[in-house]
C-alpha cells in the first residue's frame, strides 16, 4: 500500500515537471511582466485600438494585482471602455476604482468620467432623462467634493445642457397636457419648470403659457 502510495506521489510530481507546474502559474507569467504588459496596453490605448487595450490592461490585473502598475491598468480599462463607448461597462470600471482607491489623486477625474458615460447617453427630450439626472448628481458631487479640481470646472459647462434637456422634457410633457386639455396637469408643469430651470429657453416660453393655463382652468370652473 505503500508502495503505490509512493508511486502516485512520484506520477504526480513527474506530470507537473513536464506541465512546467502550468496548474499553479498564470498563463502570461514568465512570458510578459507587468511591466511589458502595460507598455503593450498604453501602446494599444495611444493608437487608439482599445480593444488591444482592454485585454493586455485586463491580464495585467489579473495576474499581477499588487504590481506598481495594476493601478494605472484600472484606470485605463474604464477609459477604453469610455473610448468604445461601452458606457455601462466604463461605469462599473470607473466605480471601482473608486471604490478601491477612494483617495487616489485620479479620483476628481473618475467622478467627471463617470458622469460623462451619463452625458453621452442624454437622450431627445421626448424620451426618459435618466441619464442627464444622472450626470447631474456627479458633476454636482465633483464640485462639493472637488469644488478647486479643473474638472470640476469642465463639468459646469456640462450641467447647462443637462438642464436644458431636463428642461425641454418638462415643456415637452406640459404641452402635451395643454393641447389634451389637462391644464392643471400643464400648469403644475410649466410652474415646475419656470421654477427649477429659470435660465433655460424653455423656462421663458412656459412663463408664456402659465396664463393660458390659468384662464383654461377658471373657464372650466365657470362653466
Amino acid at each position: 500500500m505503500k508502495n503505490v502510495s509512493a508511486l502516485c506521489i512520484f506520477f504526480i510530481f513527474f506530470l507537473l515537471t513536464l506541465t512546467g507546474c502550468s496548474w499553479f502559474n498564470p498563463p502570461y507569467e514568465g512570458e510578459k511582466d507587468a511591466r511589458t504588459l502595460a507598455e503593450e496596453g498604453t501602446a494599444a490605448f495611444v493608437n487608439e485600438d482599445y480593444f488591444t487595450a482592454i485585454d493586455a490592461f485586463t491580464t495585467l490585473t489579473d495576474w499581477y494585482p499588487f504590481s506598481k502598475y495594476a493601478i494605472l491598468a484600472e484606470l485605463k480599462i474604464a477609459d477604453a471602455h469610455y473610448h468604445r463607448e461601452e458606457y455601462e461597462e466604463a461605469v462599473f470600471a470607473y466605480r471601482n476604482f473608486e471604490k478601491l482607491h477612494p483617495r487616489n489623486e485620479a479620483v476628481p477625474y473618475v467622478i467627471y468620467q463617470t458622469g460623462m458615460c451619463w452625458y453621452k447617453q442624454i437622450n431627445t427630450v421626448d424620451r426618459d432623462q435618466r441619464a442627464a439626472e444622472k450626470s447631474i448628481a456627479l458633476f454636482t458631487r465633483l464640485k462639493e467634493t472637488y469644488p478647486d479640481s479643473p474638472y470640476t470646472r469642465k463639468a459646469e459647462a456640462r450641467v447647462k445642457k443637462c438642464h436644458a434637456s431636463l428642461a425641454g422634457h418638462e415643456f415637452y410633457v406640459a404641452n402635451f397636457y395643454l393641447k389634451n386639455e389637462q391644464y392643471k396637469a400643464a400648469l403644475k408643469r410649466f410652474e415646475y419648470l419656470f421654477a427649477n430651470y429659470p435660465d433655460t429657453r424653455e423656462a421663458k416660453l412656459a412663463l408664456e403659457k402659465i396664463p393660458q393655463c390659468r384662464e383654461k382652468i377658471q373657464d372650466d370652473n365657470a362653466s
